[in-house]
């Protein structure tokens, strides 16, 4: 009788294990993002990009691995010559060249992808990123910090892009509330993960 119960106990310890392992449902999550420091709308010269601090919080609540994207050459620190670039590359479709890759990409099952949004668009060096990778079957996650546009279509671009992944809703957040009210955009990550699923 004693080792019946304890059987039973054990049985059901397992399982509560088993259900609670984020592990087993995700797989293995990165978040990639593009972010820019020095002089952005709405906030002025700043230290930590405002979407560098959205990708932060939702990689710790997730485990994920973080990966910044990075394009070899920098931008300009103010705001006006960054944007005047900025739109040329979107004109041009540009692919600007990247500094750094991540490093077996395949053990990866859900990718979270950050950026600000520049002239209604992804950034191009984002465009680089995605291009460089097959990400075919995997969950893919886009978020992005904005001063009024929101995502501005760009989950349809992911769309359009990866027909073979599950692509989720996104996540808009000003730019200043990212920088000014982290307590704001932390309520806002969670509820989203939340509602997506994770």
């Amino acid at each position: 009788m004693k080792f019946s119960k304890l059987c039973v106990t054990a049985a059901m310890v397992a399982c509560v294990t088993a259900a609670s392992s984020p592990a087993q449902d995700k797989g293995k999550t990165l978040v990639a993002y593009f972010s820019r420091t020095d002089e952005n709308y709405s906030v002025g010269f700043i230290k930590e990009g405002n979407t560098a601090v959205i990708a932060k919080m939702i990689a710790e609540k997730e485990g994920a691995d973080l990966f910044e994207i990075k394009t070899v050459k920098p931008y300009p620190a103010e705001y006006r010559e960054c944007i005047d670039i900025a739109k040329k590359e979107l004109n041009e479709n540009a692919r600007p060249e990247l500094a750094g890759k991540v490093q077996n990409m395949d053990q990866y099952d859900t990718i979270f992808i950050g950026y600000p949004i520049w002239w209604g668009d992804l950034p191009m060096g984002v465009y680089t990123f995605l291009e460089s990778y097959e990400l075919d079957g995997k969950t893919i996650i886009p978020f992005c910090t904005h001063e009024g546009s929101g995502l501005s279509g760009t989950e349809n671009t992911f769309r359009r892009l990866f027909k073979k992944s599950a692509v989720k809703s996104g996540l808009a957040v000003r730019g200043n509330t990212a920088q000014n009210n982290r307590k704001a955009a932390q309520v806002s990550v969670d509820e989203w993960l939340k509602k997506i699923g994770y």
